[in-house]
């Protein structure tokens, strides 16, 4: 299999590296994104490309200068250059993401007051995360065994980002705690799934508007986020779903309603269409 691994220097993403190496039986690329957030991140990167030529594996890297970006912007671009190399590669895109991440992220989003959706989060079905039932402290544990070297991102350590708020009280809890909800997360997961597929599966005529005023407001809310999704790439907020149902039961004819950056809605007697601006 020919895998794609995101590799930015730091321990986790180290560790993942050299377990895929020595497992055999796959064709690794090793790929490092520079944010240019940092003054020491170009050292991340030439640190990235040796340890890569250590392995005797191909390096692509990508820096760029995204000091005034956002947390989720900076995301995006990575993910659109470790995706764009993968999709060259017909290759796997694998992360370094493992077991104290998700529980992380599900508490982020519990924190945030999540839908149920926040809790399935980290499936994309275009990454590989094969440390994802493994915790932290094992994954130092096998660091130290192995005597690997990583870098150190200083960003870790401030509290300047709510992730690192949340990881300091998340690293305590026991491990059975993180794997009961590693159990919890799958079932999530797989319960997302089958909604998804039912919803694409199924003739329901969604962008009637009748038919969105005639059933469930939970119901519909459900329907209106993946159909959204699906067609734009646009994860809606709950509020933001209230108010596209609320524009496509009372909105009036000819109307166009703003739902979020770049997302606009028509609206005709029968029908509501997605206008991305």
């Amino acid at each position: 299999m020919n895998i794609v691994v995101a590799v930015s220097g730091g321990i986790d993403s180290v560790v993942l590296l050299d377990m895929l190496s020595r497992s055999g039986g796959h064709n690794l690329v090793v790929a490092h994104f520079d944010h240019g957030m940092r003054d020491d991140s170009a050292a991340d990167a030439r640190f990235v490309e040796l340890l890569a030529a250590k392995y005797g594996l191909e390096f692509v890297g990508r820096r760029e200068e995204l000091s005034g970006a956002s947390e989720a912007q900076a995301r995006d671009r990575r993910y659109g250059f470790l995706f764009g190399e993968a999709d060259k590669r017909q290759a796997k895109l694998a992360t370094a993401h493992h077991l104290d991440d998700l529980v992380e992220t599900i508490a982020l989003n519990v924190n945030r007051g999540t839908r149920w959706r926040g809790l399935a989060s980290m499936n994309d079905d275009r990454i590989w995360r094969p440390l994802v039932n493994r915790t932290k402290s094992e994954l130092k544990d096998y660091a130290a065994e192995n005597r690997l070297e990583w870098v150190e991102d200083e960003t870790n350590s401030t509290d300047a980002y709510s992730r690192n708020r949340i990881r300091r009280k998340v690293a305590p809890l026991p491990d059975s705690a993180k794997l009961s909800l590693h159990s919890l997360w799958q079932k999530q997961v797989s319960l997302k799934q089958e909604i998804v597929g039912e919803i694409w599966g199924s003739d329901f005529p969604i962008q009637s508007r009748y038919f969105m005023t005639m059933i469930e407001r939970d119901v519909a809310i459900e329907l209106l986020y993946e159909f959204v999704l699906g067609s734009t790439g646009v994860s809606l907020l709950t509020d933001q779903l209230d108010r596209l149902h609320l524009a496509i039961k009372v909105g009036r004819i000819g109307t166009v309603w703003q739902i979020a950056g770049g997302v606009e809605v028509s609206l005709n007697r029968q029908n509501w269409r997605i206008k991305e601006k």
